[in-house]
């Protein structure tokens, strides 16, 4: 565990050192984003805050895990028995190019044009059917781990709950980055919570890069705390996603990923269930707004009140996650 620690530890000092220098650039490339007009009116006065800042948090888990998981530096060779790391990687990988593409879609006075959302979710469709058969056929994954139950193989079944899980996970997710430093909060807790579960399954090296994610995310919040120097953009909200469905996979807990994301549940929850209700009703509304945030925005909260208040919602379900697991 004191590895793992260090790992997320170096991860936030690395983020740190990155953040400055990454925010100017992005500034100079005019990579600021546009505010849209439907986003309640308190919004507006983010516009041309640079985004895309995903990219430091993601070159500081690469930068780390590759030192300190995947790269053997004394005999300068890949780690075998640690091969298993490259799907999220790769899974990053993949998700950042898609991310960067559609963030050229929201800057400020740029003749740009960002993903389609027919396109946007067939990639993710593809990214999370790819990581379906990885984890099936590669890493020979096929079953969930059952609270006070146990382990329980699935078959074929699961590669279509992988495929779910992928999907549902990355878009949630995307939308809830909305208010400075929900997202980077939230997901660093979700990360850290697999890293306990991996590391009591005696997966160190996917604690490791958990704790490496949680890190990188803590030093991103530094830029991006209220009010935010920089913005998360698609280019890190969606291989967080992404990165965090596979995890889940990865350990086989699964099943308890609506406990430990609960915010995003609750975040992509509001937006289906409005879109149903709008439909079904002919117009009519459950919240002022969705996602979520902006319905309690709309409410007269301020955004740190409901920025701290969802951190404390994530942090009793990363808790309750965890416990969960154990009894497996």
């Amino acid at each position: 565990m004191t590895g793992a620690l260090l790992s997320g530890g170096i991860a936030f000092l690395v983020a740190l050192t990155l953040g400055s220098p990454s925010i100017r650039l992005l500034r100079a490339l005019k990579f600021g984003k546009a505010i849209s007009g439907y986003l309640p009116e308190s919004h507006q006065l983010k516009s041309g805050t640079p985004t895309m800042g995903g990219l430091f948090i993601w070159a500081t888990v690469l930068i780390v895990t590759v030192l300190t998981n995947l790269f053997d530096v004394e005999n300068s060779r890949l780690l075998i028995n640690r091969e298993s790391m490259i799907l999220p990687i790769s899974v990053i990988t993949g998700m950042l190019v898609l991310g960067v593409w559609d963030d050229f879609g929201t800057f400020v006075n740029r003749p740009m044009t960002g993903l389609t959302w027919r396109l946007k979710f067939a990639s993710i469709g593809l990214v999370a059917g790819i990581v379906a058969y990885c984890m099936f056929f590669l890493l020979e994954a096929e079953s969930v781990n059952i609270p006070w139950i146990g382990k329980h193989g699935l078959g074929y079944t699961y590669l279509g709950i992988a495929f779910v899980t992928v999907f549902t996970t990355t878009t949630a997710v995307s939308v809830t980055d909305g208010l400075d430093g929900l997202l980077g909060g939230t997901a660093a807790f979700a990360f850290g919570a697999y890293a306990v579960i991996a590391f009591v399954q005696g997966q160190v090296f996917l604690a490791i890069f958990c704790f490496t994610v949680s890190g990188a995310l803590l030093g991103f919040l530094w830029y991006n705390a209220h009010p935010a120097s920089v913005f998360m953009g698609d280019a890190g909200a969606l291989p967080l996603g992404a990165a965090l469905a596979t995890v889940a996979l990865m350990t086989g807990h699964w099943l308890i990923l609506p406990i430990v994301g609960i915010v995003y549940v609750l975040e992509a929850g509001s937006a289906l269930v409005q879109v149903i209700y709008f439909k079904v009703t002919s117009g009519k509304r459950i919240f002022l707004q969705t996602p979520f945030h902006h319905h309690l925005e709309l409410l007269g909260w301020s955004e740190p009140q409901i920025v701290m208040r969802l951190y404390l919602l994530a942090i009793a379900g990363a808790m309750l996650g965890v416990a969960l697991a154990l009894k497996v």
